[in-house]
């Protein structure tokens, strides 16, 4: 954890909770406990009916949620925009490339415009790590927001519908606690914002083994900080472990000092059939997305029966319907 990183995830608690302790906005899970995240998990266990399907509810009935993504996304923004829309929000999609941003308005003048059109909630996508506790800074106390991912710094709503899967899939499968689970996670953890969030949400969910496994290249400096076993080699890494989760290696990095090629990477760190054979007979096989198929995992293990990779995309719908409904019920209080 670097020196900024410290100072954000200090910073993330203050803005984001209201005073009885909900959720005003959904920053970080950074700051929150262990029955703070619970009761996200809880919430979204709720979303789903008897036959495991997403229900639709009027939380959000009469409200307008705006999604300010200026960087790319295709699963986090689609995945939010259902969310909305099954909660019964007014979704409103600002086309970043055409905004006012590139014309030189400040983010703040942005946002206060944007505000000014009653929008009760911001998604926010940017490349600026503390951007969104920037935004959360400077709106009305009615309005939330909700990171979509910030920089290097912090991917929230992933962290926890990963932590919704593990929950769902190896936890009440096999009648098993959190402090109880060992958790690999493999690839670039240096440059990877789902990382810093997963780690920092399973260590608040009490899981007492969490691996890193990646070439010293694709660890951040001072790894040590973040309470975790580090491994170069994965055979090791992976060995008994519940659940494995890859990172997508952006190609940027490939051919770079930090990785030779694609080769040489899924050669030595690749999730592959015997690779997965290490782990417990049952260990899930996760991904964030985009998968680099041939890259970080096989297509036979992507696809395989311990894969619950699709099952993640369903399941952050669910948790970004909690964390927004929970942020807005929080705004309420808090007037």
């Amino acid at each position: 954890m670097t020196d900024v990183d410290a100072r954000l995830n200090a910073q993330l608690a203050r803005p984001q909770l209201s005073s009885d302790g909900g959720i005003r906005h959904f920053l970080g899970v950074e700051g929150l406990n262990r029955a703070q995240l619970e009761s996200i998990i809880d919430k979204a266990m709720g979303y789903f009916d008897a036959n495991d399907k997403l229900i639709n509810t009027d939380e959000l009935s009469g409200r307008t949620v705006m999604n300010l993504f200026f960087e790319n996304s295709t699963r986090t923004r689609t995945t939010f925009e259902a969310a909305q829309k099954r909660l019964g929000a007014n979704v409103l999609n600002l086309d970043i490339a055409r905004s006012s941003t590139n014309k030189g308005e400040t983010l703040r003048d942005t946002l206060w415009n944007l505000e000014a059109m009653s929008a009760d909630m911001f998604v926010v996508r940017h490349g600026a790590s503390g951007a969104a506790h920037f935004m959360a800074t400077q709106v009305t106390p009615n309005v939330a927001i909700i990171n979509a991912g910030d920089g290097w710094h912090a991917h929230p709503t992933q962290a926890m519908l990963d932590m919704l899967t593990i929950h769902r899939e190896a936890c009440l499968k096999n009648n098993k606690s959190f402090d109880e689970l060992s958790v690999a996670i493999i690839g670039d953890i240096k440059h990877s914002r789902v990382a810093r969030s997963d780690i920092c949400a399973l260590k608040t969910l009490g899981v007492k083994d969490i691996r890193v496994i990646a070439p010293r290249t694709l660890l951040p400096k001072g790894i040590e900080r973040y309470d975790v076993s580090v491994f170069e080699q994965i055979e090791q890494g992976v060995a008994d472990v519940d659940v494995m989760i890859g990172l997508r290696i952006q190609n940027e990095r490939i051919g770079s000092p930090l990785l030779p090629s694609t080769a040489e990477y899924f050669k030595m760190y690749g999730i592959t059939e015997s690779r997965v054979k290490l782990a417990k007979p049952n260990a899930l096989v996760m991904h964030p997305g985009p998968m680099n198929r041939g890259v970080e995992i096989t297509s036979s293990v992507a696809d395989g029966s311990q894969s619950v990779i699709l099952k993640q995309v369903n399941n952050g719908i669910a948790v970004r319907m909690a964390v927004m409904a929970m942020a807005m019920q929080g705004q309420m209080s808090a007037r």
